[in-house]
C-alpha cells in the first residue's frame, strides 16, 4: 500500500472553490480500482511556534494499492477534467509517494 500526500498550493482566496471541485471529484476517485482512501485536509489554525502555516494549501491524503493504480488514477478522464477546472487557481503541486518503513 502506498500513501500519497499532495500539497496543492492555491491562489489566495481560491481555496474554497478548489475544495468544492475536490468534493465533487472524491466519490468518483473512491470508486477507482486500487483506491484505499482519498481525503482533503486543511491547515489547522494553531498559534504555536513549531507549526508550519499553509492557509492557501490543500493537502490530499491518498492510499493506493500500487504504483500502477496511482498512475492509472493520474490518467483517468475525470482527473484530466478536474485539473482543467482548477488550473487557473493552482500555483503549485507537490506530490510525495510514500511507503511504510521496514
Amino acid at each position: 500500500m502506498l500513501t500519497v500526500i499532495a500539497e496543492i498550493c492555491v491562489k489566495p482566496g481560491r481555496r474554497d472553490d478548489v475544495m468544492a471541485a475536490i468534493a465533487r471529484l472524491t466519490p468518483t476517485v473512491l470508486e477507482e480500482e486500487g483506491c484505499g482512501g482519498y481525503q482533503a485536509l486543511l491547515d489547522h489554525k494553531a498559534q504555536v511556534p513549531w507549526k508550519q502555516h499553509s492557509p492557501n494549501s490543500i493537502f490530499m491524503l491518498e492510499h493506493w494499492d500500487s504504483l500502477r493504480h496511482l498512475e492509472q488514477h493520474q490518467q483517468m478522464p475525470h482527473m484530466e477534467a478536474h485539473r482543467a477546472i482548477i488550473k487557473d487557481d493552482v500555483v503549485d503541486v507537490k506530490i510525495f509517494v510514500l511507503e511504510a518503513a521496514k
